[in-house]
C-alpha cells in the first residue's frame, strides 16, 4: 500500500524542534545536561518516506527519580505540608490557574497529539477540550462534596465532622493512546484532594506535556507536582522500592502493574488506581439491526485504529446472521480512509509505534495458517508506518488474534449458534471491561442483560464501547481494572473518609462553636464554596 506525499498544511508543519531540558521538581523547572532521547514521529515530513524528528527529552536516572520522590515527601511532610492542609477553595483556586494557562496551549498540544501518536485532528481537538472540560466539572464535583461535608451528624451521643481526605504520595502513570486526558483523570483528582504526585509521562505522547510544564510550575506550591522523564523501569521500580509511595495510579497493563506492586515493600499500605488492559466482545444477535451494528463495530473496533482499552477486539456474530454480517462489515471497512492526522476525512492514521505493522501481521499470518481468512480487499496492505485493517474469519480459540489484546488494526470474527459459547468464553476470559450487546426482542435481551453486568462492568446496548461521558463510572473486573475512575469516583479513590468526632456535653460543644465562630481550623468548618 502506497500512501501518495501530499504536501503538509502550514500550520501543522513541524517548523522547529522542541528539546524539552528540564524536569520539575521541588518548584523548580530543573535544567539537564545528561542524556537524551529522540522523539521520533512515524509521519513523514518528506516524499522520501522517513521518520520525522520532533525533539528530545531527558533520560532522567535513579538519582533524579528518588530527587523526585524527595521533593513529592517532603510537599505532603507527612499530611502537615501546605497542601494536603490547605483550605479546599485555595486548591481550587490552584487548579484554576492552571486550567486557564492550560487553555493558551491548545494549539500546541493539539498539534503534538497529531505528530507523536497519530491522533487525527478531530479526535486529538476532541481531546483537548475533553481534558479542560474534565478538569472544570472535576472541580465542580469537588464543590459538591465539600457542600454536602460542611455540616455535623450526630448519632448515639457522638458528633462528627467527615470529609474527605488525602491519602499521600501518588506516582502517576499514562498511557500513550491518550497522554493527555486518561493521564489527567489520574493526575487532576490526585492533586485536587491534597495528595502530592511524582508523574511520568507516556513513552509516546510525551512531549506534548512540554508546553504544560511552566503552567504547572507556576500554579501549584513546590513539590506538589513533580515532573520526570525517562523509562518506567529506571524511574518508577526504585521509588516504588522506597515504600513511601501511597498510591500507584497508572493506566496501561496488568504486566507492569504487578512489577511495580511487586518491589513495593508495604503492599498492604499501597493503593491502586488501575486501568488496564481488555478484550471486549460484541455480540450480534440475530434479530440485530445490521446496519446500526456494523456502523457501531466499525466504530468500536477501529476508532484510532482500535488503539484503545475499550476498543472492540472480537466480535461474536450470530450464525444465521454472519454471513450477511460480514459482508457488510468488510466493505464497510474498506472504504475508510487512511491519510495524515491532519487531513479531512482521516479514519485511519499512521500507527505511532514503528513495530505496530510487524506484530499485527504475525497475528494475521497465525490466522491464515489456522484456516481464518481475509475478508477484505485491503486487509493487511502495509506500508512503512501503517498495515491496513484486516477482518479475520472464521476465528477460533487457538489464534493468536483471539487470545491476544492486538491494540491495532485487525478485527477478529467468532461465528456462534448458542448464546452459552460467547458468555462462556467472557467467564472465562482474564478481562472484563465491557461489552456492546446488539439486539431488540427485550425477551431475549433480558436475561443476556442481567448475565452480562456480572461479567462485565459496563453492557453496552446497540452502541459501541467507550470510556465517556466521564461523569459514568470507567472500571472493569479481573485483569482489566482496580478503583473507579469518573469524575466523582476518581475524586473518591483518591482520598480516604477522615472526621473528627466529639460527645455531645457543654464542654465540647463551647470547643467546636468556637472553632466555628473563629475558622482557626481548615478541616472544622461549615462553610462551603458556591
Amino acid at each position: 500500500m502506497k500512501t501518495p506525499f501530499i504536501e503538509i498544511p502550514e500550520e501543522y508543519k513541524i517548523k522547529s524542534l522542541r528539546h524539552q531540558t528540564t524536569y520539575l521538581v521541588d518548584g523548580e523547572l530543573k535544567q539537564w545536561k545528561g542524556n537524551t532521547t529522540k522523539v521520533l514521529s512515524t509521519i513523514s515530513s518528506t516524499q522520501e518516506y522517513k521518520p520525522t524528528l520532533l525533539g528530545s527529552i531527558p533520560e532522567l536516572g535513579e538519582k533524579e527519580a528518588l530527587e523526585a520522590l524527595d521533593s513529592a515527601t517532603s510537599a505532603y511532610n507527612k499530611g502537615q505540608g501546605l497542601w494536603p492542609t490547605m483550605k479546599v477553595a485555595d486548591r481550587i483556586s490552584c487548579m484554576v490557574k492552571f486550567v486557564k494557562q492550560m487553555k493558551t496551549k491548545r494549539d500546541e498540544v493539539v498539534k503534538l497529539l497529531m505528530w507523536e501518536i497519530g491522533k487525527n485532528l478531530p479526535d486529538s481537538e476532541k481531546e483537548f477540550d475533553r481534558t479542560v472540560d474534565y478538569i472544570y466539572d472535576t472541580i465542580e464535583a469537588y464543590k459538591q462534596i465539600d457542600r454536602d461535608s460542611a455540616k455535623f451528624e450526630k448519632h448515639s451521643g457522638v458528633y462528627a465532622h467527615i470529609r474527605r481526605g488525602p491519602l499521600g504520595v501518588v506516582l502517576c502513570l499514562g498511557p500513550y493512546n491518550y497522554p493527555l486526558n486518561e493521564t489527567f483523570t489520574l493526575l487532576i483528582p490526585a492533586l485536587i484532594m491534597g495528595n502530592t504526585v511524582i508523574f511520568k509521562p507516556a513513552k509516546l505522547g510525551v512531549l506534548l506535556i512540554s508546553p504544560l510544564m511552566e503552567a504547572f510550575q507556576s500554579s501549584f506550591p513546590k513539590g506538589v507536582v513533580n515532573i520526570v522523564y525517562g523509562r518506567g523501569r529506571v524511574l518508577a521500580t526504585p521509588i516504588m522500592q522506597t515504600g513511601k509511595i501511597d498510591v500507584l495510579a497508572l493506566i496501561g497493563n496488568s504486566i507492569s502493574a504487578n512489577a511495580l506492586q511487586a518491589v513495593h515493600p508495604k503492599g498492604n499500605r499501597l493503593r491502586m488506581v488501575l486501568g488496564l488492559e481488555a478484550k471486549n466482545p460484541a455480540i450480534v444477535l440475530p434479530d440485530a439491526d445490521l446496519d446500526l451494528a456494523v456502523e457501531e463495530c466499525i466504530t468500536g473496533a477501529l476508532s484510532f485504529n482500535g488503539q484503545r482499552c475499550t476498543a472492540l477486539k472480537v466480535l461474536y456474530v450470530h450464525e444465521s446472521v454472519v454471513e450477511e454480517f460480514n459482508r457488510r462489515f468488510a466493505y464497510k471497512v474498506d472504504q475508510l480512509k487512511f491519510a495524515n492526522p491532519w487531513e479531512s476525512g482521516a479514519a485511519l492514521t499512521p500507527l505511532p509505534e514503528k513495530d505496530k505493522p510487524a506484530y499485527i501481521q504475525e497475528l494475521i499470518d497465525d490466522a491464515l495458517e489456522k484456516e481464518a481468512e481475509v475478508l477484505n480487499k485491503k486487509g493487511g496492505e502495509t506500508n512503512e508506518n501503517f498495515i491496513f485493517p484486516a477482518v479475520l474469519y472464521p476465528v477460533t480459540k487457538e489464534m493468536r488474534v483471539y487470545k491476544e489484546e492486538q491494540f491495532g488494526p485487525v478485527v477478529p470474527i467468532v461465528s456462534f449458534s448458542d448464546i452459552n459459547e460467547p458468555l462462556d468464553d467472557m467467564a472465562e476470559s482474564n478481562y472484563g471491561q465491557q461489552v456492546s450487546l446488539f439486539g431488540k426482542n427485550i425477551h431475549t435481551l433480558s436475561p443476556l442483560i442481567d448475565t452480562l453486568v456480572n461479567l462485565v462492568c459496563r453492557v453496552n446496548l446497540n452502541s459501541s464501547c467507550q470510556r465517556g461521558p466521564d461523569v459514568y463510572p470507567f472500571t472493569g473486573r479481573k485483569d482489566s481494572a482496580f478503583g473507579t475512575l469518573s469524575v466523582h469516583d476518581a475524586l473518591r479513590s483518591f482520598s480516604i473518609r477522615t472526621f473528627v468526632a466529639s460527645k455531645d456535653n457543654d464542654y465540647n460543644r463551647a470547643i467546636l462553636k468556637e472553632l466555628l465562630e473563629k475558622k482557626t481550623s481548615n478541616f472544622i468548618s461549615t462553610d462551603y464554596i458556591l
